[in-house]
């Protein structure tokens, strides 16, 4: 993909970047040690949600894609991300209820988000995987990825969703829920289809229409898309969709035991930790099984199985072992890979841990008293850990990106409250959505936090 501008800009920008970010982090990493295990939540939470509120894109309010500028990516700051935004917005609910946002300035600033998404580029109603944050215009993500991105627009449905169930029947935020609603009713899953061909595909473009040619198949982080796609009020798919595409990809069913744990559904070892966090940002695992698996026990065994690995430690790299575990798609000190078991370059990912919180509360906990306490001064910055670090080589990340801090932030809420679990699963769309497809799932309680009483 071509950069932006001349290319001797970009470099300069990087390196101001790594200059500016390395000083910051050093000044802004104030770690305590001793801290309960709460107050260290709380810590790390508040931290890493500045990259929503204070690094927030100033003219639209959505997130941006990463916090440096890479050469020859093809996007600099101005880059806004469209499924970061939707885990960035339901970042922004857990620090509201919290107490750590304003109301008004959570209210303001998806109302922002919300005003610029009525304007900006949509392909029969889904976004782009990018948007330019000051026109809303389509950055391209890759030659021919230039149009609609139905994983990353059921991301940041998924989000706006939330935040609709969070301010419903509040008077001030009557317009912001209707718009939302508007939003959420234009995107044309049913297009996505390719008239009706059986199967749901990613990507649709106006300069290349089909040609990426991607059906969403299991397993990976794709669920909520086929659930949302089910669930639509106006452009709903046949369920036939999940049950003739999700349910019969090659990655689906699994079956086999790695280091002597069952990994029901997915690719071999599991793959990158991240398709056990997206699509459950909002779905629910813990009420969440159907003929297939219990969808937590999934995902907390291919957690287990992620950090077996790296106890294990098969290439010996440096650092790792039982507080020092993760692997995911993260930077790299080559670029940027989808770490995982079977793809292992020693790259430690401070994410993935992190937000397979609710699964291994134990472990991960031990894993974020380690990168905080022990690595904190190399590894935790302005907002919140950074993307990766590599031991071995000597090498630490100065980058956060959003797809990777909104986890951070909302799945550690899930562990502690339930709190997004709740909001979205409380949508009265997706529990029909979720019977249609033969899950069985179950209202959760109250959540120990909840929306505040307004102020008006």
């Amino acid at each position: 993909m071509p950069a932006f501008g001349a290319q001797g800009k970009i470099c300069y920008t990087l390196a101001m970047s790594k200059k500016e970010f390395n000083k910051d982090a050093q000044k802004n990493s104030g770690i305590q040690k001793g801290l309960s295990d709460s107050a260290l939540l709380d810590t790390v939470q508040q931290r890493t949600l500045t990259y929503f509120t204070d690094f927030a894109h100033p003219a639209c309010g959505m997130a941006r894609e990463r916090s440096n500028v890479v050469s020859g990516y093809g996007y600099d700051l101005d880059c806004v991300t469209t499924g970061g935004t939707g885990f960035g917005i339901m970042a922004l609910i857990a620090g509201t209820a919290r107490g750590w946002i304003s109301r008004e300035d959570t209210l303001a600033q998806i109302t922002k988000i919300v005003d610029f998404l009525e304007t900006a580029d949509k392909h029969h109603g889904a976004f782009p995987h990018f948007l330019d944050g000051n026109t809303g215009k389509t950055i391209p993500f890759s030659p021919k990825d230039d149009g609609g991105d139905l994983v990353e627009t059921s991301f940041l449905i998924a989000g706006l969703l939330t935040a609709r169930q969070y301010f419903s029947g509040q008077p001030d935020a009557a317009g912001l829920c209707a718009k939302i609603n508007a939003i959420w009713e234009d995107v044309e899953w049913d297009w996505y289809t390719q008239n009706d061909s059986g199967k749901l595909y990613w990507h649709w473009s106006p300069n290349h229409g089909w040609d990426m040619n991607l059906p969403i198949e299991g397993w990976n982080e794709c669920l909520i898309t086929h659930v949302l796609a089910q669930a639509s009020p106006t452009h709903p798919v046949s369920e036939d969709v999940y049950k003739q595409s999700w349910t019969q990809g090659k990655d689906f069913k699994n079956g086999q035991s790695y280091d002597g744990i069952t990994l029901p559904l997915g690719p071999a070892h599991g793959g990158p930790l991240f398709l056990s966090h997206y699509s459950f940002m909002g779905l629910d695992p813990k009420k969440l099984t159907d003929d297939h698996t219990d969808y937590f026990e999934q995902n907390r065994h291919h957690a287990l199985i992620n950090r077996a690995h790296c106890i294990k430690n098969p290439h010996g790299y440096k650092g790792y072992g039982e507080e020092c575990w993760g692997l995911t798609a993260s930077d790299d000190h080559n670029g940027y890979a989808a770490h995982a078991p079977d793809n292992d370059t020693g790259v430690i990912s401070p994410t993935a841990a992190l937000s397979s919180m609710p699964y291994t509360p134990k472990e991960s906990m031990q894993a974020l008293r380690h990168f905080y306490e022990d690595k904190g001064d190399k590894i935790f910055g302005k907002h919140g850990f950074v993307d990766g670090f590599n031991e071995t080589e000597n090498w630490y990340a100065d980058s956060h990106l959003a797809i990777d801090q909104g986890p951070i932030v909302v799945m550690i809420e899930n562990h502690r409250s339930g709190l997004l679990w709740d909001l979205f699963m409380s949508c009265p769309e997706i529990g029909p959505a979720l019977d249609r497809l033969d899950f069985k799932s179950a209202p959760r309680a109250a959540s120990k936090l909840s929306a505040p009483s307004p102020k008006f």
